[in-house]
């Protein structure tokens, strides 16, 4: 009995009340009809409950009906739920359109019951206080039983209860069909759970971009620095500072075509970069005072595209992870093309202190879920008094 009034003043009770009610529509524009509502009893009545149905199922197989009534269960029977709803969206299959018929009989069939105890319930506890004013029955119904009319004041508060007990079971149930009917087929959530899953994975490959390339150009552009104010050498200076605007430019690049895959209304941009462009990250590297050798063999111009722009940020990652971890280290950096995969293996020597790079760190993490993506596999760790990241991409 407490929780009576908070089921009176709670909005959805409300909203949930002229969202069933809204569905009386039809029937009064049938009733209009025939046999028009001055002649309406209630065999007619009772007709009201059958006849339009026909019509229901009709509109039902409109695609646009089932977005028309998904924004409207949205907003009156799941007022200000921002994820409890149902989306709105169209027909696409047949069976969403006989779910959506099946949604239009039963909030119809609930409306017509609701619009009728709305009508007929203030006017009879109207009369049930009256008869009790009076001490006779006004406006006797068959199934009233007979007698003094004073105790039927204990019976005038029961029907406006009883209506309220039944808008907010009628409105619960038409909530939980709106969920089953006008919500996502099991197919359609699959397709929601795929699109969304992409876009993560999407998201995680823009980390991994700005990731890979900011990062080093940052580190070459640190290390070159360091190593001019060290030198002391006007040439070495100048050969620093032209390495850091070409990174730096390079990094620019990365990072306007990154954010124009972001923006939808961006312009293209430019390519990524691939393997063909490896020389380019030698030569910082080399600007950053590490002693790089390179082994290419195969065509590199044959290599798939995804595989081989991959393998261009594996060989990023390794070579910053040197310039940052292990200073100016004599690297060595294979990449052969074979029939069937590609190989990458950047090796260095440990510097003086002893400095490796992390196993677990994000920049190696990355390499591997970029190979792995890739169908191949990466591994990184110590080897013949060093440290080697060695990847194998499928050309398949």
């Amino acid at each position: 009995m407490l929780a009576l009034p908070r089921l009176v003043f709670r909005a959805v009770t409300f909203t949930r009340w002229l969202h069933l009610v809204m569905a009386t529509v039809l029937a009064t524009v049938c009733a209009l009809v025939h046999p028009g509502l001055a002649g309406l009893g209630t065999r007619q009545a009772a007709w009201l409950l059958v006849t339009p149905v026909p019509l229901l199922v009709a509109l039902a197989m409109v695609p646009a009906v089932r977005l028309s009534e998904g924004v409207q269960a949205r907003l009156l029977l799941f007022p200000g739920a921002h994820d409890g709803g149902t989306p709105a969206s169209r027909s696409a299959s047949w069976g969403d359109r006989w779910r959506t018929a099946l949604w239009l009989v039963l909030r119809y069939e609930l409306g017509v019951l609701t619009a009728f105890l709305s009508v007929w319930v203030p006017p009879l506890t109207w009369a049930l206080l009256r008869s009790a004013d009076r001490g006779r029955v006004l406006d006797p119904a068959p199934w009233w039983p007979a007698g003094e009319g004073r105790w039927y004041a204990l019976l005038a508060p029961l029907p406006p209860v009883l209506l309220l007990v039944f808008v907010v079971a009628a409105g619960a149930a038409l909530a939980a069909a709106a969920r089953a009917l006008l919500g996502p087929s099991a197919a359609e959530r699959l397709a929601a759970l795929e699109e969304r899953t992409e876009r993560l994975l999407e998201h995680n490959r823009l980390a991994r971009e700005l990731h890979d390339s900011v990062g080093h150009a940052l580190t070459v552009a640190v290390v070159q620095a360091g190593a001019a104010r060290a030198a002391g050498s006007a040439e070495f200076t100048e050969q620093a500072l032209a390495a850091i605007e070409e990174t730096g430019r390079h990094a620019l690049e990365d990072l306007e075509r990154v954010l124009g895959i972001l923006r939808e209304d961006a312009p293209p941009t430019a390519a990524r970069p691939t393997l063909a462009d490896a020389e380019r990250l030698l030569t910082a590297a080399r600007g950053s005072g590490a002693q790089v050798t390179s082994d290419v063999s195969g065509p590199l111009d044959s290599v798939p595209g995804p595989v081989s722009r991959e393998g261009y940020r594996i060989v990023q990652e390794a070579l910053t992870n040197v310039v940052r971890h292990a200073g100016p280290v004599p690297v060595s950096v294979r990449i052969a093309v074979g029939d069937r995969a590609v190989e990458l293996e950047i090796h260095n020597a440990l510097s003086g202190a002893g400095g490796t790079v992390s196993g677990s760190g994000g920049g190696l993490r990355g390499i591997r879920e970029r190979a792995t993506l890739l169908g191949g596999q990466a591994e990184a760790g110590a080897h013949e008094d060093g440290w080697r990241v060695r990847a194998v991409l499928p050309l398949g």
